[in-house]
């Protein structure tokens, strides 16, 4: 139903947060909706450790996720805020790594 694909558009969000019974296993693109981030926020979530897939995927397979977790992480503003607080952290870490290169490439050119 709607695990079998991404939701690449509002009507599919809205699919999905109307649904009177979500499915137990939900991927990436749907848990991104229910917890209110972006889908490529879930990776550095799992990387913190502040969510984990069901199994234990291999780096490249698809993630899933337990319905009943993902309710829990949504309804509680201490893991709210714990995330988004390890979100900030990450894309501050990555972006000031992509301006340090940035600035390392502008000085071996003007040498």
């Amino acid at each position: 139903m709607l695990s079998a694909k991404r939701i690449c558009n509002p009507q599919d969000a809205l699919a999905l947060l109307n649904c009177r019974r979500l499915p137990a296993r939900l991927n990436t693109s749907e848990v991104a909706v229910l917890l209110g981030f972006q889908e490529h926020d879930i990776a550095p979530l799992i990387a913190a450790r502040l969510i984990a897939p069901l199994g234990k995927p291999a780096p490249n397979a698809p993630k899933y996720f337990a319905t009943v977790e993902i309710e829990r992480c949504a309804q509680d503003a201490d893991w709210l805020s714990q995330a988004t607080r390890a979100l900030a952290k990450h894309w501050l870490g990555k972006n000031s790594r992509k301006a340090a290169s940035c600035e390392q490439g502008e000085a071996s050119a003007g040498a």
